[in-house]
């Protein structure tokens, strides 16, 4: 049997169905083209009956990617198919995709008809696509709750009209793992001509089971596994494309297959698509949630500082993430305290580690996380946050309209002086951060830029996350407030307090080196 798994992404279709607005055709365009750079075999750019929109998309996906095939999606309808074919031909090679429900609740609830009935349309189908292309997938809808002398029936018809690929859907999410793949393996053993079509599988979350699923199917004999980036999709999301790549690459030597996917692009691809679908990507997502690969627990840090794969099975840099994240909290012990600070360029003599553990843990107790400018400010007991702070932020007045400038005028206090500074921006945060660039003497650059809510209804506050680069440094500051523009102004001062103790650090440890001379 083949060793290569073929990837079908549907993000531009099952994924784009459960987002809460259509994507443009440009943004459509930028997700192909990544998921074309991830190396994906076929790409399902959408359903072109179902609107123009969708047509032209479609369309404009299959004259523009070239590495990867392009498919559409069709009812088993002529018009359907007719539909994907025009959109399709401006492509060298295409794939139809066709499909009906096999289950005997979708047959007699939905469709309404007799199962004989619907074995003709598909067959139908199939041999219309046919006339287009050579390249013609059937999907058995809701496969997973299908008899299963019915759905050897459907197979072997469906291959036997020219499918050249045949999917077996669990489209509810319904199936547990042993059960769908005791389904796959009862097709090859039944199914007379099943050697003649590549089987492929497109599970669905609804029980948490779709990558798992996904890969009963692919142990069994399946060959091809249909998912989105990120898990999109409809209700609890599809199988996740980028966990069943790391599965095959991290677990080959179980599973002796491989796919062709570039798994650099995979972090790059993921966060594409979240932005453009306005999807979050929850913080504990395998592969790549934000915490995939972060590191709290002190036992755990410890032993990756010995040995990387004491606790990770595969490395950030292997899907395009920079590197491994250990944070600094309450749980950390003082190996990574230890770690860090040579990191930052302190030797063991430089400091009392039992010392400034004790204050690290006092400090990570009032904050939660600790960065590497509060450890500095603890070795050379400089005011922490919550004590008075070098900026201060007195008064701010923003102004902003459609079509206009905004405009932000404030009152800095800088130590014992104080400054009142206007100026103008994009926007309204951008005129308030204008305004402070101007009122304090940093060169320093926003490298990222978060507002979320915190709490419910119009009483929610609103909290920005900023880091903000100086020096070859990051920084990192936080706003809570019922205006985001105050949370965002709050934020980088925040930020700023903490370039400025950097500052200080740098002056008392060039004092002291001129005093060693």
């Amino acid at each position: 049997m083949d060793n290569r798994v073929i990837l079908f992404d549907t993000t531009l279709r099952d994924g784009e169905q459960a987002l809460t607005a259509s994507l443009s055709v440009h943004e459509k365009l930028q997700i192909a083209q990544a998921i074309e750079r991830l190396g994906v075999d076929i790409i399902e750019a959408g359903f072109p009956v179902s609107s123009p929109g969708d047509f032209q998309s479609v369309q404009a996906i299959a004259k523009t990617v070239k590495n990867s095939i392009v498919c559409g999606l069709s009812r088993a309808v002529e018009a359907d198919i007719k539909a994907c074919a025009d959109a399709l031909s401006v492509a060298d090679q295409f794939r139809i995709h066709t499909f009906i429900s096999t289950s005997d609740v979708h047959v007699q609830q939905k469709l309404r008809k007799g199962f004989d009935d619907v074995e003709a349309m598909a067959v139908h189908a199939v041999k219309y696509a046919r006339q287009f292309t050579d390249d013609v997938e059937f999907s058995c809808e809701d496969a997973g709750r299908t008899p299963i002398d019915n759905l050897c029936r459907m197979v072997e018809s469906a291959i036997k009209a020219g499918a050249t690929t045949v999917n077996i859907p669990d489209t509810v999410g319904y199936t547990i793992p042993n059960e769908f793949g005791g389904i796959i393996s009862q097709l090859f053993n039944r199914v007379p001509n099943i050697d003649q079509a590549v089987i492929s599988v497109h599970c669905h979350n609804d029980l948490g089971l779709a990558v798992a699923n996904s890969m009963a199917a692919v142990q069994a004999g399946a060959r091809q596994v249909e998912g989105t980036i990120n898990g999109i999709g409809e209700r609890a999301g599809n199988c996740s494309l980028e966990e069943i790549a790391m599965i095959i690459k991290t677990r080959h030597d179980l599973l002796g297959v491989n796919s062709g996917i570039n798994h650099q692009e995979i972090a790059r691809t993921s966060k594409l698509v979240s932005q453009l679908c306005n999807m979050p990507v929850q913080p504990n997502k395998a592969i790549v949630g934000s915490n995939a690969f972060s590191h709290s627990s002190g036992i755990h840090q410890d032993g990756m500082l010995k040995a990387a794969n004491t606790y990770e099975i595969m490395t950030p840099e292997s899907v395009g993430i920079a590197k491994t994240k250990l944070n600094l909290t309450s749980r950390s012990g003082r190996h990574v305290i230890k770690h860090r600070m040579e990191s930052l360029g302190y030797q063991e003599s430089d400091y009392n580690l039992e010392e400034l553990y004790n204050d690290f843990l006092a400090l990570a107790d009032k904050k939660g996380q600790v960065f590497d400018d509060d450890l500095e400010a603890l070795l050379f007991n400089i005011q922490q946050q919550g004590e008075q702070e070098y900026y201060h932020l007195a008064t701010m007045n923003v102004q902003c309209g459609v079509g206009e400038f905004a405009t932000a005028g404030i009152k800095l206090i800088s130590g014992d002086s104080s400054q009142i500074v206007s100026a103008t921006g994009n926007g309204p945060v951008d005129s308030l951060y204008q305004a402070i660039k101007q009122a304090v003497d940093i060169e320093f650059e926003v490298s990222d830029y978060k507002i979320s809510n915190k709490g419910a209804g119009e009483d929610g506050l609103g909290k920005a996350d900023l880091v903000v680069a100086w020096q070859g440094r990051n920084f990192h500051g936080y706003g809570l407030a019922t205006d985001v523009i105050e949370a965002s102004g709050q934020a980088l001062i925040h930020c700023l307090n903490s370039i400025h103790r950097a500052q200080t650090i740098a002056e008392i440890k060039e004092q002291k080196k001129e005093s060693q001379v």
